[in-house]
């Protein structure tokens, strides 16, 4: 047996607060699920990202909450949101009309093009064709 796919991501932000105003600001994502301090959620196609302070995440639960082991990273983390070709220019624009430095913009040896950029956790984030990976 193997695993049927990825169901959730996680990141991880100390200062939540401007992880939730850049991921609804800078990418269109509405959390459907937060605690102060502790977490934000959004919904990703079929996906779930989750985004952590890793200071409240590392804490063991309290005995009548749910017995989640704790976790947590620290330093820079990476997720790639699929995007088609024709999109790729349209986030581009879009990320740049908001302030966020483009790092990285190009095409793949083998097919597809990437663009990475950082939220203000300093999380890479890459908006990428699927085709990078053999993916329709």
């Amino acid at each position: 047996m193997v695993p049927d796919g990825i169901l959730e991501t996680v990141l991880y932000a100390k200062d939540l607060g401007a992880a939730e105003a850049f991921y609804r600001d800078v990418l269109g994502m509405e959390p459907f699920a937060k605690a102060e301090g502790r977490h934000v959620f959004y919904r990703c196609g079929g996906q779930v990202l989750l985004i952590f302070n890793p200071i409240a995440t590392s804490v063991p639960p309290a005995p009548e909450a749910l017995p989640v082991p704790p976790h947590g990273a620290d330093g820079e983390g990476h997720v790639c949101f699929r995007a088609s070709a024709a999109d790729l220019e349209v986030w581009k624009a879009r990320l740049e009309s908001k302030g966020v430095t483009i790092e990285a913009d190009f095409e793949w040896p083998k097919g597809g093009r990437s663009i990475y950029f950082r939220d203000p956790a300093g999380n890479c984030l890459e908006l990428a064709e699927p085709r990078i990976w053999g993916l329709a």
